[in-house]
């Protein structure tokens, strides 16, 4: 038994698979019913309009629909895609058991307590039949699978077969017969009174109430399961010859089967149905049983808390799965899938009976796989399949769990493995070079036991044995060697002479000649080991799990699936495709993944070329499949930079969506993504990334949204372009920002006209603003007196030397409000004048453009030589026209509408201009410069060779292309070490914690703080250059005599103390202290280990007297947890001795003792190491080459 998924909750009364989703249905004791996703593990839905258990659940074949009935006497029909009930059936008297749809009509079945069955028209939610005839409570009712029968089971220990073709033909159209037959008999089932539902078999055999009959899916069985707890095989009566007829007395030994001869075919009726067999071994009540869909096996579970599978052939018990402490109350089976479900006190559980992963070897382009106990083999290139041997055992023994192949001596090893591990087998074969692919030879293999069998070399393979030991065998599978290995439950194939072993957490590689380990890595319980076809990486596959490593087992990407890892394979460009149970995936090696294509149902790959996938369905049928590889493969090019191909996949594949936008965005490749995105709001976002403001202008102009416009605006004043930046503002009429960008760029002209539309506008405080930018004092004081501020204004006017607007506001003031006296000493702040007008945007270095910018510059249109600079910045991909720009008055002129005040309030016209002038003619040629008439010397003419140098191309003239910057010595110092102090002083404190970590386990880092900023404080010289200029650095090197531009290692200078002598000390402390406390047994050992150490002379001959103490009275006063004669090592964090033979660990700084109650936590000595970590060791010497 397999387990797929469980859950807990309540007890569970009714299971219900969805025929064509990964879902299923489960009705709670407690009125609740929940909708599962079993493969995705998730619950999806729970419904709780039922009050008191829901006991019967079933789902529609074609409808979004499913049926419930519960103690409420009430049958509920839901709609799982609206997630609400849509109606209820009422008319059954008491509890109902079972609730289901027909697969063909608009009927439901339904069976009560009430002692009778229903069929209902949930069209016309009507019902259009009951089933009376059981005189107790009817505990199941289920339509069989074809045919117009119904079976149900009574506490009154029988079983009931009941023919409804009269109730189809009275309600639906013809059945079998056909339309001919239904015409020539229209009212035969009414002619004389016939009910339309009749019993046609009375099944009686039972000692106790019936709890479950079900139907065979295709033979005429029926399956019962009761009290008495047995489960009874029943046979109708059917024209076809039948393996189950009763053979007759006289031909039929006596005792044979299950039961006494006299008592099997007891209960045969007229019509001809009779009990076939019986089959025993449960204990209690028998609570659900059902037939196989696919294979000649009963399923059934019990009270006794056990799932049984019996072999309906021979009666007998195949396997029995227990729980401690949940009884079983109901099975479900898939109606197309390998799949059940069970039901039980705390929950349910999916499960299946086998293993159904197909085994399978790949060498060059042939395929070796297993299926129906024949080895098949396909060739990839002519697609031929044929079978080449057949496998012994014939189709007794398990599915084949897993095969190796050895193309050298074209022989096969094929493992099978069973329930309990001790008794797996595996068979070596030759395979013959011809054979008969209708009728392939048999021949005899060599078999022995062993948990797992893999070829190692040409003529030798390794046995991982059931005692988890590893031996080497030749082709005559006999022992060659024995091999000591490390724990280890399971082999995998690591390439010749090598192999990795699997134990709970990790994976090791092993080399089977030099008996060594030669790397590991952790992974949860490792399923299945992929190698590519170079063996330069591995894939190594667990239940959720992807680890790929290098050849070395150094971990190079893990992936964690939500779902379960089926397979896998390697593409030709070395990234992994594998699949899960609903997808295909790849994975590059540097950690992306993504989802290539969804999949109805898991799926086993074998090999990938091109676009086409090459796979095995759990039918071990080989097909094939396309996929579209343009992702992974746009993302690989990325990584290598081949910009070219990118290009390709850009213009000619079809890359959409939010996904592969985020991938570019997060790698740092907005402007690739600029090049497929139509999205106006996300090519805009992308603009701004890669500060591309000509793109951004243009998508800002398409959306038109305020938001958009801020953004733009700040973006472009970053880059110095205060023409975009002057449209922006304009746009969101942001008139504060607009005016003080006119005052910094020196525009006083457009300055005072802002002046005027904030007059016109009626807003003072913008427009007495305005007025002191200008410095214009009149104005303000004209502003001050409107708002009511003559105080103000007599003070402005009288600082500004204004006298004679002072006395006219004086006038004009209340003679009872005294005015303010100006200060003599006052001076008038005026804002200095510019020296210029800035009409071109700040100037910004030309640099080389990038691959994807240069492309698009040449898609868009070559950039203007000469006039007005880079408009987008260093970062453009296309040049606005010019006309467009604006020049000389500034971007937006046009769509501002400076030009008059014919409407000062409405619209866009506030910002015409106040004093008439018409904007238009000064917008002429702002950006362009007069230089027609300067007389330059001749020999400043470019040369024919500047021209060449430059290009030739007089838009390009004087272009400059900066040098690419070199790595400093400091860099160079961390690429060449593994020293952690090399890091240190390089500057790379990161990559030196990471060292830290690996080679002494360090986890806290805040005390080297202060010794990580001096060491690197000390590493670097500094040297005054030129005046004005930043100091110079100099870098020390060791190895400065052969050192390089990429070699050089650092000069570390450090200074070394004389260690104190800590051993003395504890020892002297730990004497005097103990003499102290009377204990002298002990101070006398912790003297004679002093004295060992060769102490100073006054310290020895202290040491000498009290030992002389001691020894007279060699007693203890105190007890301690102390024994000197067996070794022992101090708990650091508990200070309790650990002695020798215990199991301990170590700080790995340190080298501090702990017991394994310390695991993983900080070291409480050195309060720097991970206890218990395992480390490389810390480097403190260096090669110097």
């Amino acid at each position: 038994m397999l387990t797929k998924f469980e859950t807990k909750s309540p007890r569970v009364k009714g299971l219900a698979f969805h025929p064509k989703r990964p879902w299923i249905l489960a009705s709670l004791h407690n009125g609740v019913i929940q909708l599962w996703d079993y493969r995705m593990c998730t619950l999806l839905e729970k419904f709780d309009e039922h009050e008191g258990p829901v006991r019967g659940i079933g789902f529609h074949a074609q409808q979004p629909l499913f049926v419930s009935g519960g103690d409420d006497y009430k049958i509920k029909v839901w709609n799982y895609k609206l997630k609400r009930c849509l109606f209820h059936l009422l008319g059954h008297l008491d509890y109902i058991r079972t609730t289901v749809f027909h697969h063909e009509y608009p009927w439901i079945l339904s069976a009560s307590d009430d002692q009778t069955i229903r069929i209902w028209n949930w069209q016309s939610r009507a019902c259009i039949s009951v089933l009376t005839g059981h005189n107790h409570y009817v505990m199941c009712a289920l339509f069989h699978p074809s045919d117009d029968l119904v079976c149900s089971a009574s506490l009154d220990q029988t079983v009931r077969v009941w023919d409804i073709s009269g109730l189809r033909k009275k309600n639906v159209a013809p059945g079998r017969g056909g339309l001919d037959d239904h015409m020539r008999n229209p009212n035969s089932t009414d002619l004389f009174g016939q009910a339309d539902c009749v019993v046609k078999h009375v099944l009686e055999g039972h000692d106790r109430g019936v709890n479950w009959a079900s139907f065979h899916p295709s033979m005429p069985l029926i399956v019962s399961g009761a009290d008495d707890r047995q489960i009874k095989l029943w046979r109708m009566n059917d024209s076809k010859v039948s393996p189950f007829a009763p053979p007759s007395s006289s031909s039929r030994p006596a005792g044979s089967g299950l039961g006494p001869p006299h008592s099997i075919y007891r209960a045969r009726d007229e019509e001809g149905a009779w009990e076939v067999d019986t089959c025993r071994g449960h204990y209690n009540n028998v609570s659900s049983v059902i037939f196989h869909p696919r294979q000649d096996l009963i399923i059934s579970n019990s009270e006794e808390k056990s799932i049984r599978v019996w072999d309906t052939a021979k009666r007998t018990c195949l396997h029995t799965f227990r729980r401690e402490h949940d009884r079983f109350w109901i099975v479900a089976a898939h109606p197309s899938l390998n799949l059940f479900a069970a039901g039980h006190d705390s929950g349910m559980v999916v499960f299946k009976l086998e293993r159904e992963r197909p085994a399978y070897a790949l060498h060059g382009n042939l395929l070796y796989y297993v299926k129906e106990r024949y080895l098949r083999k396909l060739d990839f290139t002519t697609q031929k399949d044929r079978a080449v041997l057949q496998l012994r055992g014939g189709g007794s023994l398990k599915p084949v769990y897993s095969m190796s192949y050895n193309p050298a001596e074209n022989a096969v090893l094929v493992v099978n493995r069973s329930s309990s591990l001790e008794n797996s087998v595996y068979d070596l074969y030759s395979i013959p070079k011809e054979s008969d692919g209708q009728n392939p030879d048999a021949p005899e293999g060599k078999r022995s036991s062993g948990i797992t069998a893999i070829w190692v070399a040409r003529n030798r393979f390794a046995v991982l044995d059931r005692s988890h030991s590893l031996i080497i065998k030749n082709l005559k599978n006999e022992v060659t060697k024995k091999v000591q290995t490390p724990n280890c439950d399971e082999i995998f194939y690591a390439g010749t002479g090598m192999l990795l072993l699997r134990d709970n957490d990790s994976v090791t590689l092993f080399d089977v000649q030099q008996k060594r380990n030669l790397g590991n890595v952790k992974i949860p319980k490792c399923r299945y080991v992929i190698w590519s076809p170079d063996m330069t990486t591995v894939a190594l596959l667990s239940k959720h799990n992807i680890t790929i490593c290098n050849r070395k087992l150094q971990s190079l990407c893990s992936i964690f699936e939500n779902t379960r890892v089926k397979s896998g394979t390697w593409d030709d460009s070395g990234v992994f495709i594998y699949t899960t149970s609903n997808h295909i995936k790849y994975a590059i090696t540097n950690g992306d993944h993504g989802i290539i294509r969804t999949l109805n149902l898991p799926v086993y790959l074998t090999r990938i070329k091109g676009d086409k996938v090459f796979l095995l369905d759990r039918e071990c049928k080989p097909c094939t499949m396309t996929i579209d590889t343009t992702e992974y493969r746009f993302k690989l090019a990325l990584i290598h930079q081949k910009y070219d191909e990118v290009l390709h996949m850009v213009r000619n594949a079809k890359l959409v969506g939010q996904s592969i936008i985020g991938y570019l965005q997060k790698k740092g490749y907005p402007e690739v993504a600029l090049h497929f995105v139509k999205d106006e709001k996300t090519r805009f976002a992308l603009a701004l990334e890669c500060m591309d403001i000509d793109v951004a202008l243009e998508a800002a102009k398409a959306l038109d949204d305020k938001d958009c416009w801020d953004k733009l605006g700040e973006a472009a004043l970053m880059l110095g372009n205060h023409q975009v930046v002057e449209m922006c503002y304009q746009r969101t009429k942001n008139f504060d920002k607009l005016s003080f960008l006119y005052l910094i760029t020196g525009n006083l002209e457009k300055l005072r006209k802002m002046m005027k539309i904030a007059e016109i506008r009626k807003d003072s405080s913008g427009h007495f603003q305005n007025a002191l930018y200008l410095g214009d004092a009149a104005e303000r004081i004209k502003i001050l007196k409107t708002c009511g501020q003559d105080s103000l204004a007599y003070l402005t006017a009288k600082t500004h030397g204004l006298e004679e607007a002072a006395q006219e506001i004086k006038a004009a003031h209340d003679p009872e409000i005294p005015l303010p006296e100006a200060d003599l000493n006052a001076r008038p702040i005026q804002p200095p004048p510019p020296k210029s007008h800035m009409e071109e945007n700040w100037p910004l270095l030309t640099v080389s453009k990038g691959f994807f910018e240069g492309m698009r510059a040449v898609r868009g249109g070559a950039a203007p030589g000469g006039k007005g600079g880079v408009i987008g910045g260093a970062l453009a991909m296309e040049d606005t026209d010019m006309e467009d720009v604006g020049a000389g008055a500034g971007w937006g002129d046009d769509d501002l509408g400076l030009e008059g005040d014919d409407d000062p309030l409405g619209g866009e016209d506030e910002f015409k201009s106040a004093d008439g002038e018409d904007a238009a003619e000064e917008a002429g040629g702002g950006w362009d410069v007069d230089d027609e008439d300067l007389d330059l010397p001749t020999d400043l003419e470019p040369s024919a060779a500047n021209i060449n140098a430059s290009g030739g191309d007089d838009d390009h003239a004087g272009y400059f292309a900066p040098p690419t910057k070199g790595n400093s010595p400091a860099q160079n110092w961390a690429n060449n070490s593994s020293l952690p102090v090399d890091h240190i002083v390089a500057g790379s404190f990161e990559s030196a914690c990471r060292l830290l970590h690996d080679q002494v386990g360090v986890v806290n880092f805040e005390p080297y703080k202060s010794l990580f900023l001096t060491n690197f404080a000390r590493s670097r010289t500094t040297f005054l250059a030129l005046p004005g200029l930043p100091a110079l650095n100099g870098y020390p090197q060791s190895n400065w005599k052969e050192a390089g531009p990429k070699n050089g290692l650092p000069a570390v200078g450090l200074r070394l103390n004389d260690l104190p002598v800590h051993q003395i000390l504890t020892l002297r402390t730990a004497c005097n202290l103990f003499f102290k406390l009377k204990n002298f047994k002990t101070a006398g050992s912790f003297a004679r280990r002093l004295l060992e150490l060769g102490p100073k002379p006054e310290v020895g001959q202290q040491t000498r007297k009290i030992l002389q103490a001691c020894d007279k009275n060699p007693t203890d006063e105190h007890k301690l947890d102390y024994d000197e004669f067996n070794p022992f090592d101090i708990d650091a964090a508990e200070f309790k001795p650990i002695y020798r033979g215990a199991e301990k660990l170590e700080c790995p700084f340190c080298g501090a003792k702990y017991s394994p109650q310390s695991n993983n936590t900080t070291c409480k000595i050195c309060l720097v190491g991970l206890v218990g970590k395992s480390t490389q060791g810390l480097k403190i010497r260096r090669k110097i080459h």
